[in-house]
């Protein structure tokens, strides 16, 4: 699923005077926040599309009462420019913010009330300099909760590389400023306050994110480094940065898009919305120079596909992995979608900045092979025949496409690691002469992998089914983690 929704009641029903709603969509690891009080909501770090919110709006019969932004995000364009055209609630972001549009700039401890409850500005800087968390006041005035944005995950702190383009900042003066945030303004509040990160587990804005998504702070100091009161300041900013992967080549689009403005998701849909013919298609292809995105499964898309197309499909890490491989947002695409997928695949594609869709094939990829048109096709073996004819084929070059860590809990014998992130970086991993048998976890990663090989011309590729997952139920030889 896209995403799911996790309605948090902190009081019994018939006490009840707040509602918070963690909105969490599961393929960007990202948590939006919805409170309402006596009529009156605010809204944190919504996602683009606003529907959803006003839906909810709607329902309680509340007015929408601000619009709370923790940072400029870099991993998805947030709502919060649409939710304020439709509402007229204000769009307030923490200190030293300089959006291009209209907002208020709050300062640290700032209050903002809502309904029976008061929202506490905490200027926490680090992973940007704007960063801020909100803490939340019940009725009685109690510390009850902490929307910290990316200042603090469960199991992990935001990442102090994206804020340094344009200012005199290393990204250890950045780890710095957090090490003071954390300590000066999360560590002294009690411990049974609520946690509420802005993401989980499968974020690039982080490096060990549980996937837990609602926590405790007192549970954080106990078991997250970040938080342990011994670490020294030198400790803490060796251990953040340690490991730290370079972060995806569209995170600077999408906070250009966040603090300067963007179209609506009416606007992009109105205009990716294209059903294009085969014909159509193609000629649009080639006016275009758009990349052919095919976002059918994998298992579908082995079987045939538009020739130098890439594939990656709906249903796994979608947005994020379109965002990290495709990497420039003013890239034009054209759509190879399952039926009946469209607007969701449009609409998620405008969750991280791809706003320019030329249009989608008519009929889907059996249009396009009904036509006669040239098709292409990847070979796809099961990890039985993998580790059967590894041991046969002296030109087997083994590619690994999983993340580090993925690959030093264990990995096949002789493989060669090249992390599809970076798969412009690796292109010299794989040879030229023989086969490269590319294998992820299960079975979607090296598909992408080999899609974008082939479309660059390296064909001699096959993808193991099913990745590691299946492979580790073979016989074939494996390097092994010492215990």
């Amino acid at each position: 699923a896209t995403s799911y929704f996790l309605l948090i009641p902190t009081l019994p029903h018939y006490l009840c005077i707040m509602n918070i709603e963690q909105i969490y969509t599961g393929c960007l690891a990202q948590g939006a926040y919805y409170i309402e009080s006596d009529g009156e909501a605010i809204i944190i770090d919504p996602l683009r599309e606003p529907q959803p919110y006003m839906d909810r709006l709607q329902r309680d019969g509340a007015e929408l009462k601000y619009i709370l932004e923790t940072h400029f995000h870099a991993d998805f364009v947030s709502g919060h420019l649409n939710l304020s055209q439709l509402t007229g609630a204000p769009i307030v972001f923490g200190p030293t913010a300089a959006p291009d549009f209209d907002a208020h700039i709050a300062t640290d401890g700032e209050e903002f009330n809502v309904g029976k409850l008061t929202i506490r500005v905490l200027h926490t800087p680090g992973h940007t300099m704007e960063s801020t968390t909100y803490l939340l006041l019940n009725e009685q005035g109690k510390e009850h909760a902490i929307f910290t944005g990316d200042t603090l995950f469960l199991g992990d702190v935001g990442r102090p590389d994206l804020a340094q383009k344009g200012m005199e900042l290393t990204m250890e003066d950045l780890a710095g400023t957090l090490y003071d945030s954390l300590r000066n303004k999360i560590m002294p509040l009690p411990d049974t306050v609520t946690v509420y990160p802005a993401h989980g587990a499968g974020s690039a804005c982080g490096k060990n994110m549980s996937k837990e998504t609602v926590g405790t702070l007192g549970n954080q100091k106990a078991t997250n480094y970040a938080l342990d009161a011994s670490l020294s300041k030198k400790d803490f900013v060796a251990q953040l940065i340690d490991g730290l992967e370079a972060p995806p080549e569209y995170f600077p689009h999408n906070v250009r898009l966040n603090k300067s403005g963007y179209q609506t998701t009416q606007e992009i849909t109105d205009r990716g919305l294209q059903a294009l013919s085969t014909e159509q298609f193609e000629q649009a292809a080639n006016d275009t120079g758009a990349v052919v995105l095919d976002v059918r499964h994998q298992s579908e898309f082995v079987q045939g596909f538009v020739p130098r197309s890439i594939f990656i499909g709906i249903d796994g890490g979608f947005a994020p992995w379109v965002g990290s491989l495709i990497g420039d947002t003013d890239t034009p695409l054209l759509l190879v979608i399952p039926n009946g997928r469209e607007e969701e695949t449009v609409t998620r594609l405008a969750r991280v900045g791809f706003d320019y869709v030329v249009g989608y094939l008519d009929g889907g990829f059996a249009a396009w092979q009904a036509s006669g048109k040239e098709i292409d096709t990847l070979k796809s073996i099961t990890a039985e025949t993998f580790a059967d004819t590894i041991e046969t084929d002296p030109t087997a070059h083994i590619v690994d496409v999983r993340k580090p860590g993925e690959w030093e809990a264990g990995h096949v014998n002789k493989a060669s690691h090249a992390p599809l992130a970076a798969i412009s970086k690796n292109s010299d991993v794989y040879k030229s002469e023989g086969t490269n048998y590319i294998h992820c976890a299960g079975g979607y990663r090296s598909v992408i992998a080999a899609s974008i090989l082939k479309s660059r011309g390296i064909h001699n590729v096959v993808d193991v089914q099913g990745g590691y997952a299946a492979i580790k139920k073979t016989n074939a030889p494996r390097v092994e983690p010492v215990a």
